[in-house]
């Protein structure tokens, strides 16, 4: 009788190995790849051009198509979008989202970063394209422009799709560019939480981003499909390197793994090498000559200050004679409360009309503004308040922001500035955007 048992048992086993064993050969398959983000050099790879479910990784793409949308004017940050049935069905990871309900831009690209929300990306590639399978064709162009040569997408969100696939390297290429083309919209990408639709939400990535010294994004993704996949940057000293898992059988395991290829990439990296731009930074750069010795901006750049894309400190605009803009994105009509108060404003949202006359550069003054730089492109400063506006410092959201055309040592130039405090209130915002690393300067604010 025991040893029928111990047959019955074993026989038990073999089969229950037998309806295991392909499961397993049907795990999803394992790729990797290690880049210096400074150059595109790759310093490791295995399979790394095998097309592979890229799960939510697609919603990279999802968002750099947003963050063009805004830069073009396209959308707006504080436009509110209708939610469809179709992005409220989604299945979680979601935030959810109602149908008929109207959501803020800025809501929904904080939710598709932080959150990894599939109604909330949908609802994006919905705003954008006006379906989703309209916007899926756009964002398979743009990986072509973009040098993604294997990937093609079919939703906004990456749930499985059979004709929806992507590569270890195209997603480099892609957390590349989403670092150097938007660098004004990265630190979403390095959140472990933040405020959206009303409610606190938690990143997908906060496990790596707390436990990696020097991780500050960038996507994770999950599904039955593509197994645990993840896109992570990390910066140490002088060099930035990217690394790329798919395929991972688990959270643990595939965060283990990044972990040793960053190290990997860290350790092969030369220690200085000169950033290979992308054509999106090439374009969006001051357009300015080298500076001649002795001008404000030679000076400027002797003292060491490196503002992003700013040309001069936000203090020092300030000094500078003021032209008003053709085009100011919001521009607040009365003072707003101090951060952290009860009740923000609402806003225009249109565009200010082009001035028949030259302003006058003595222009009255009225309320507070806080002032972030000078900019040798317009585009630049709206892009610099834009990243703002997507913070989660309490207030800011609802700051009008204006662009201010200026000069600077003869040359053209614009100041950007979130518009609508008392002088407290601008102190108080400039503090806090301080904290965050952001240069600023609170000061009394040119009216139109």
């Amino acid at each position: 009788m025991i040893g029928l048992r111990k047959t019955m048992a074993s026989i038990a086993v073999a089969l229950l190995v037998l309806c295991i064993a392909p499961i397993r050969g049907d795990a999803a398959p394992y790729a990797a790849l290690v880049m210096d983000a400074r150059t595109g050099e790759v310093l490791h790879a295995r399979s790394a051009d095998r097309k592979l479910h890229p799960a939510s990784l697609t919603k990279m793409m999802t968002l750099y198509l947003a963050f063009e949308a805004v830069r073009t004017g396209e959308l707006r940050l504080d436009q509110k979008v209708r939610v469809s049935r179709r992005a409220a069905r989604q299945v979680p990871s979601k935030i959810g989202l109602k149908a008929g309900r109207r959501v803020t831009i800025k809501d929904l690209i904080r939710a598709t970063a932080v959150k990894s929300a599939n109604d909330a990306s949908v609802a994006l590639g919905e705003a954008i394209g006006g379906s989703e399978i309209a916007f899926a064709n756009l964002m398979t162009k743009k990986a072509r422009k973009l040098g993604m040569k294997n990937t093609t997408f079919r939703n906004a969100s990456g749930l499985t799709h059979s004709g929806q696939r992507s590569t270890a390297r195209d997603m480099a290429i892609l957390g590349r560019r989403l670092f150097y083309d938007y660098p004004q919209y990265y630190n979403l990408f390095g959140r472990k939480k933040t405020r959206t639709y009303g409610k606190t939400v938690y990143s997908t990535n906060r496990r790596l981003l707390s436990a990696y010294e020097g991780a500050d994004g960038i996507k994770t993704g999950y599904t039955n499909a593509a197994g645990f996949n993840l896109v992570s940057s990390a910066k140490r000293g002088s060099k930035r390197i990217i690394a790329v898992v798919f395929g991972g059988k688990s959270s643990r395991s595939r965060n283990r793994r990044v972990a040793e290829l960053l190290d990997m990439g860290f350790k092969r990296a030369p220690r200085h090498a000169a950033v290979v731009k992308t054509s999106r930074v090439a374009t969006s750069r001051s357009p300015l000559p080298i500076p001649r010795p002795g001008t404000q901006r030679s000076l400027i750049a002797r003292a060491g200050v490196e503002l992003g894309n700013a040309i001069a400190p936000a203090a020092h605009a300030s000094n500078l004679p003021i032209k008003l803009s053709a085009y100011a994105p919001l521009v607040s009509p009365s003072p707003l409360r101090r951060p952290g108060g009860e009740s923000p404003l609402l806003l225009a949202t249109t565009p200010q009309p082009k001035p028949e006359k030259p302003a006058s550069d003595k222009q009255a003054l009225s309320g507070w503004a806080v002032q972030l730089g000078v900019f040798a492109r317009e585009e630049t400063a709206i892009a610099e308040l834009a990243s703002v506006a997507l913070s989660d410092i309490n207030g800011l959201q609802s700051a009008g922001r204006d662009v201010l055309e200026t000069e600077l040592s003869g040359q053209q130039a614009w100041r950007a500035q979130l518009t609508g405090f008392d002088q407290s209130g601008a102190k108080t915002a400039c503090t806090a955007l301080r904290a965050r690393g952001k240069e600023c300067f609170a000061t009394e604010a040119v009216s139109h």
